[in-house]
């Protein structure tokens, strides 16, 4: 939804997406990408955490030295700032990773050139659009892993804190909150992360489809004109992408992004912690 060509529309809408992606390709059209994406998760979930937790530590000591109080714990700005240090981080690291996933979740029957996974996908980009093309989108995608990343580690620490403090409410056992609550957290966290990031997410899907020859299905400048359209930039990708196709552009496949998103962090954030809980380590990202 977010690169489909504005003037042949194929789908509106996630079920009638759905239900035309599983007619033209079958089954295995709805998980095209997802080796790659599996393999981009695994090391990005794991620095991405890593990194909040190091960056918290580094954070809150500065902060404690500053205000000259040993016990001073970290704001929702502070955490914001850590969060946005793990994600830029994260993001960078695997970033032609998802580079190439994208191209491979929009690749058709129709394209005239097929990547057959991954690795092909990689090399033949790095033969043919140079080392630089793995990391189209990257500037957009850094902007907005700040806000994504960000509120999503925000949201969800300041959430827990503020109902362990407040007990009337009786979401909270012995300074615990239960896994049904720390979901709950975790989806109101993703919920707010990705609706203010999505624009971006929107422009770096776009201009990672730049220069692609081949593709079947990406945004052109009008209805005469049937090659990809160019963006010089990110700045020129949104108004490019306003001018042709409306402000509402920006928001195209929110629905289907966010019922993904959603429980996607939430389980991210509590299957993290439950894990550090079985295997006996002590300092949780609340810590």
């Amino acid at each position: 939804m977010q690169v489909q060509n504005p003037h042949s529309i194929k789908y509106n809408g996630t079920v009638q997406g759905l239900k035309y992606i599983w007619r033209t390709e079958g089954f295995r059209g709805l998980f095209k990408g997802n080796g790659t994406n599996c393999a981009r998760i695994v090391p990005n979930s794991a620095v991405k955490f890593f990194s909040y937790e190091q960056a918290s530590k580094g954070i809150l000591y500065l902060y404690q030295q500053q205000t000259g109080n040993e016990d001073a714990q970290l704001t929702p700005l502070l955490r914001l700032g850590a969060g946005a240090c793990a994600g830029i981080i994260a993001m960078s690291a695997t970033y032609p990773m998802d580079m190439v996933r994208g191209r491979l979740t929009v690749q058709t029957d129709s394209s005239p050139f097929q990547y057959r996974g991954m690795f092909h996908a990689l090399s033949t980009v790095l033969r043919q659009e140079g080392p630089r093309a793995l990391y189209k989108g990257w500037l957009p995608s850094v902007i907005g892993v700040i806000p994504y990343v960000g509120l999503n580690f925000a949201v969800y620490e300041s959430l827990k804190d503020w109902l362990i403090k407040n007990k009337q409410f009786g979401f909270a056992e012995d300074s615990e909150l239960s896994v049904t609550t720390r979901l709950a957290c975790g989806a109101a966290a993703g919920t707010v992360g990705q609706t203010v990031a999505y624009p971006l997410d929107v422009i770096r899907r776009r201009m990672q489809m730049v220069g692609w020859k081949d593709a079947a299905s990406v945004v052109t400048g009008d209805g005469r004109n049937k090659a990809p359209l160019e963006y010089t930039g990110m700045i020129d990708a949104f108004r490019k992408t306003v001018r042709h196709e409306g402000f509402g552009a920006l928001y195209k496949g929110l629905v289907p992004n966010s019922v993904k998103v959603v429980p996607s962090i939430a389980i991210a954030f509590v299957t993290y912690e439950v894990v550090k809980d079985i295997l006996g380590v002590e300092i949780r990202i609340s810590d």
